[in-house]
């Protein structure tokens, strides 16, 4: 664990289930300590969407917080080669996907349900972002704003296909349907991946009731006029969301790097960095 990690990341979370849905399905976790936040949104009848992102980030957060605590995210693991951040959260995402599927297979009122996850990992100036369905993780660095991640969504095969044009996109009857979810298969892919960060960076995790109401373009501007002020940032998506309907529930993580956090290595690491 770093201590300076919650020093380093300034971290605001938000979920409200917008105008229409009578309950919210999205869950949202942050542990600052430790540098992670994770954001699901729930899918299946009645209150299963709900039960299955809350299992998402409760097992999750949990298993990896024991995990960090014994092993830190930076350090290679010999077996694989990768790093323990990458191999922890592969692990424990395959775990938390066959506790969810277990349980709508046991329990007939949870049949089918399901939920998408995004989550983003800091450490050692970098982050580890893992992803399955249609949440996103954006990335304000400057003036350009950009997605981060790539949907698991049928709309996003018919784009990358040319079936349709990103613009026809916007107006498609698909857009919730997604190609992977967490929970509803015994086993699932995990998208993962790794990237430097810098200070003065934004990242925005959100549900798809945020960017399926309001354009990108006005999501970037809203981040770079209230970048001084997190909380209102927040406050701000959420509001705008549910002003353009609000017709899903949605949630908001953002994480603004204030400084550099490097990895606490101790001094023989340090000695040996010298000569490689």
């Amino acid at each position: 664990m770093d201590s300076t990690l919650s020093n380093a990341l300034e971290i605001v979370l938000r979920t409200d289930p917008g105008m229409v849905r009578g309950h919210n399905e999205d869950a949202v976790f942050a542990n600052p300590n430790q540098g992670f936040v994770i954001l699901a949104d729930g899918m299946g009848g009645y209150n299963a969407g709900e039960v299955a992102s809350g299992m998402a980030t409760t097992l999750l957060s949990t298993e990896l917080e024991t995990a960090f605590a014994a092993k830190p995210p930076h350090e290679i693991d010999r077996a694989s080669g990768q790093s323990f951040a990458r191999r922890y959260i592969l692990e424990k995402m395959a775990m938390t996907n066959s506790a969810i599927y277990k349980t709508a297979e046991s329990q007939p009122q949870y049949a089918g349900m399901g939920t998408t996850l995004v989550m983003a990992l800091f450490y050692d100036d970098q982050m580890t972002v893992a992803h399955i369905g249609d949440s996103r993780l954006y990335r304000l660095r400057g003036e350009t704003f950009s997605a981060i991640t790539r949907d698991h969504s049928l709309l996003q095969e018919q784009i990358d296909s040319g079936m349709i044009s990103p613009e026809e996109a916007k107006f498609s009857q698909n857009k919730n349907l997604v190609t992977r979810a967490l929970g509803v298969d015994p086993e699932v892919e995990t998208e993962i991946h790794d990237y430097p960060v810098l200070p003065g960076d934004i990242y925005l995790l959100c549900s798809d009731g945020l960017n399926d109401m309001v354009e990108d373009e006005e999501i970037q501007l809203t981040l770079q006029m209230l970048a001084a002020n997190l909380d209102l940032a927040a406050t701000q998506l959420i509001q705008m969301a549910n002003d353009n309907g609000g017709r899903d529930n949605v949630s908001v993580i953002l994480v603004k790097v204030l400084r550099e956090f490097p990895a606490n290595r101790g001094w023989w690491s340090k000695f040996m960095a010298w000569f490689r």
